[in-house]
């Protein structure tokens, strides 16, 4: 049986894509790069639920025609297919229903744009730092296999191995509303590198996604930024050393600093801090929206509360534990080597399910 509430939505949905797809092309539109940014975001999704209309019209038609048939032909071969259709049809209807619930619920803004990703060594000393280098290792390489980009913006390497910070940016296709979910804390549970007792000890380290903020987004006014400049190091080369490409950024009325030093270029590392500082200042208004939904609802992602645990790698167990849905997995290896799409996707399904729950679909 067809769900009404969800039909008599499609009319409103199919005006808008409409009315969205004629405003993105109007030259007005295209000059207001923000209006026509926010508008192809929105084109995007309503394009999607209206493909899971149409689909979902036509198993409901199938059905329809499939009960004519049966009742007004004698062909017992036709009417056999007619109801192998219905059949099919009212397997697939509970599904469909489902992925529109879910298309329907609104979602974030920030979804859609790149993300600066920073990971901190936490407790633990020289243990935090390899485990840092760890996590760096299975971010790289999921984030190469879902065909994005990373380009790293600043690190601080750790006496005895990995990073006790490193920061990068991440572009591509839904960045930042896949990786929102691994902001948090997490703690390790292994024999460390540097324990010759073989005793099993606990470290941490800290992640935070951040939505990257575009040009547009923020306005940095130059009377506000004091710039400094001095060598980098690091790897890269001799010249890393010997020439001023680094950067330090501080803007005066919030405090916040960055720095590059990746490039061996000043503008090239001067163009990568005003992106971070751009998204850091952006964050502090960011930070305000999240929090507002966190005292609401259940939210999987951080509120911003760097004691937050959000899970465990368990290495004498071969265990990851997620906290936040109660989620133990035993294929630490592989998670650790980048395979973390199906703690992301079982995130991502309780997120919305209690967006759905909130918005009474």
């Amino acid at each position: 049986m067809a769900d009404q509430s969800l039909l008599g939505k499609y009319e409103h949905v199919n005006h808008r894509f409409e009315e969205v797809s004629q405003q993105i092309t109007d030259p007005a539109v295209i000059a207001d790069m923000k209006r026509y940014v926010r508008l192809n975001q929105e084109y995007k999704r309503l394009e999607e639920l209206t493909k899971a209309f149409k689909a979902y019209k036509l198993l409901i038609e199938n059905i329809d025609s499939g009960k004519e048939i049966l009742a007004e032909e004698t062909d017992e071969d036709l009417r056999e297919m007619a109801r192998e259709e219905i059949e099919e049809a009212e397997k697939a209807i509970p599904e469909k229903e489902q992925e529109i619930r879910m298309l329907l619920v609104p979602a974030d803004p920030e979804d859609a744009k790149n993300a600066i990703l920073e990971i901190r060594a936490g407790t633990g000393g020289d243990e935090a730092s390899i485990f840092a280098g760890d996590l760096y290792r299975m971010y790289s390489r999921y984030i190469a296999d879902r065909g994005w980009r990373m380009e790293l913006t600043s690190c601080t390497e750790g006496t005895s191995g990995g990073y006790k910070e490193i920061v990068a940016k991440v572009s591509g296709e839904g960045v930042y509303g896949v990786l929102k979910y691994e902001s948090g804390v997490h703690r390790v549970q292994r024999v460390p590198q540097t324990e010759t007792q073989g005793r099993v000890h606990t470290s941490a380290a800290t992640v935070a996604v951040l939505p990257e903020a575009d040009e547009f987004d923020v306005e940095l006014k130059e009377s506000d930024i004091r710039k400094d400049t001095y060598c980098s190091s690091g790897p890269g080369g001799q010249s890393v050393n010997t020439t001023y490409s680094a950067i330090r950024l501080t803007h005066v009325p919030t405090g916040i600093v960055v720095t590059c030093q990746d490039e061996k270029s000043q503008l090239k590392n001067l163009a990568k801090a005003m992106t971070e500082l751009r998204t850091r200042i952006y964050n502090m208004e960011y930070q305000k929206y999240v929090d507002e939904i966190a005292s609401k609802r259940k939210t999987m992602v951080s509120t911003g509360d760097r004691s937050a645990k959000i899970r465990t790698y368990n290495y004498p167990q071969g265990r990851v534990t997620d906290h936040r849905i109660g989620l133990t997995l035993y294929n630490l290896p592989a998670i650790v080597d980048g395979d973390i799409g199906d703690i992301i996707a079982k995130l991502q399904l309780e997120e919305n399910t209690q967006k759905l729950k909130e918005s009474e679909l």
